[in-house]
């Protein structure tokens, strides 16, 4: 059921959220510096991609808070708006719920993504 619903759910904007944070990742991996950062958006793309049966677990310390803000400062508040907008369109209609449940998950991980685990 999970392979049918991110098949679905790449139809209903999923391509679009994975695309938005993989370009995000290559804007942060133009410095040598932020290459971290760029690496973790690429991991997320995927989890754009795929989000059925996919938990998000967060943690980590005081340099994932460190690199939220950042983070939130730079990039966070764009992808955030994107999923939650997409988010509201789809919970018009019951069956796409799911999915715009789906796009919340992700844009509270467009929030705070460091430290925070794909399970």
């Amino acid at each position: 059921m999970s392979c049918l619903g991110n098949l679905i759910w790449i139809l209903c904007g999923g391509i679009w959220q994975a695309l938005a944070w993989f370009l995000m990742g290559l804007v942060w991996c133009v410095t040598v510096i932020s290459i971290p950062i760029g690496l973790q958006c690429f991991k997320f793309a995927s989890l754009a991609l795929a989000p059925f049966e996919k938990e998000v677990i967060y943690g980590g310390g005081a340099p994932s808070l460190l690199a939220n803000i950042l983070w939130i400062l730079i990039s966070g508040i764009p992808l955030a708006v994107c999923a939650a907008v997409n988010g509201l369109l789809l919970c018009c209609t019951i069956i796409g719920i799911p999915f715009g449940l789906q796009c919340f998950k992700i844009a509270k991980l467009a929030l705070m993504p460091f430290g925070a685990k794909v399970v």
